[in-house]
């Protein structure tokens, strides 16, 4: 099922302005220089990672998602307080070696404002913070850049206390929006602090599915099994692409910034068979080769997914070893040298439905110390009756805010 892994689920997860010629003016569209544009490059590259990796994980269910643009956020807040060999392997396993710290944490600064205001009829929140415990001492500049670039949030708390494991778990759930209500289950005697990234996303449709369409409907599952399933439906004028191994819609949310693209294998292929061919270059031939198609006669499930991983193991097979011992460098963060990154852990919410998406998604680093009819029009059938991928992007840059795979809706 998982014998091919991905060349390329993200083209664009994250990347906006390196300076102030990056705008979105009244149409929402979204100027790059060059040097987001390569940054674009890069994060696709450690988004694409990330993905295949938790693909290919035998123990990952048959419905996900991941946020790259959590994950990427998190751990950037991290790399601003890494110093030597640490700083290096977070580099090269977060494609970050051909930007400064400074450079990075502007295009995030823009990122963070202009994903949040791009479209006014989707609500697109970020948000950031930092706990630690009280009387650890923290570098004043580490806590001033994140706050600065990353709007972060800054908690000294008892982690003693009950009441600060409470008090994470509310702001997890108040950020987003209480579909994800907890992030921590218990506060480890040896730590010292938590990242934490949060990001909600609520698009309606830009054309909305009328509920008394949805109808329940066979999707196939592995081994030549069905199960039923909501089905919402409807006709529509969409972009669409159909090549020799899947076809692909574009279903816009609010005045179009954002969409969520949706990648049917034919019948005689799989997931694996598009994925297997997911290179950059295939990826921008496909955007280019979409094109306006009229009477598409569509048919997607509704679902709703929750998912939670570890990422220790993955950022480590990514060459981000050292962050994760005793010989960590986070000199950035603590001069004594003696913290290191105990967890990584990673929550995401979607659901699909007849009115549009509602996702979030949260990622948190833990820190501890080593010491302490005949006449119709011709249609286009899109029936997604059979295991997909979805990613939910911004169309300026390529964006991939959350991305998925649907191998069954019911479970």
């Amino acid at each position: 099922m998982k014998t091919k892994l991905i060349s390329l689920l993200i083209i664009a997860t994250i990347a906006f302005a390196c300076n102030q010629e990056n705008t979105v003016d009244d149409s929402g569209k979204i100027d790059l220089d060059l040097k987001s544009q390569t940054l674009i490059e890069a994060d696709n590259e450690f988004g694409l990672d990330i993905f295949q990796s938790v693909y290919a994980d035998k123990e990952t269910p048959e419905n996900f998602m991941i946020s790259p643009l959590s994950i990427s956020l998190a751990l950037s807040m991290a790399y601003n307080g890494a110093e030597t060999e640490t700083k290096e392997e977070m580099s090269k396993a977060m494609r970050m070696e051909d930007f400064t710290r400074d450079e990075m944490n502007d295009i995030y600064q823009k990122l963070i404002d202009e994903l949040t205001k791009v479209d006014p009829k989707v609500v697109m929140e970020i948000a950031n913070s930092i706990w630690y415990r009280n009387g650890y001492p923290v570098q004043q500049d580490f806590l001033d850049v994140n706050n600065t670039f990353y709007n972060a949030e800054v908690e000294e708390a008892d982690f003693m206390d009950p009441n600060t494991l409470t008090r994470i778990n509310k702001w997890v759930s108040d950020k987003t929006h209480e579909k994800i209500p907890t992030i921590l289950n218990e506060i480890s005697p040896d730590a010292v602090m938590y990242l934490i990234n949060a990001i909600y996303f609520n698009g309606k449709w830009s054309q909305e599915f009328n509920p008394e369409s949805t109808q329940e409907l066979s999707f196939a599952i592995a081994n030549n099994q069905y199960v039923q399933a909501p089905m919402m439906g409807r006709e529509d004028t969409l972009n669409y692409l159909s090549n020799d191994t899947f076809s692909a819609i574009e279903l816009p949310y609010g005045k179009g910034n954002f969409n969520m693209m949706v990648m049917l294998p034919n019948f005689d292929k799989s997931v694996d068979d598009v994925i297997a061919q997911f290179t950059p270059e295939n990826w921008k031939k496909w955007q280019s080769d979409m094109k306006i198609t009229n009477n598409i006669d569509i048919r997607l499930p509704k679902f709703k997914v929750e998912f939670e991983i570890k990422l220790n193991q993955i950022l480590q097979n990514m060459g981000m070893k050292q962050a994760f011992t005793a010989q960590a460098d986070f000199i950035g963060i603590n001069p004594a040298r003696d913290l290191f990154i105990s967890f990584v852990k990673h929550k995401t919410f979607v659901e699909v439905d007849e009115e549009g998406t509602e996702a979030a998604a949260v990622t948190i680093i833990g820190f501890e110390t080593t010491s302490a009819g005949p006449n119709e029009p011709q249609k286009t059938y899109f029936h997604c009756d059979r295991p997909f991928l979805f990613a939910i992007t911004e169309k300026e840059t390529g964006a991939i805010l959350f991305m998925g795979k649907i191998g069954n809706p019911t479970l």
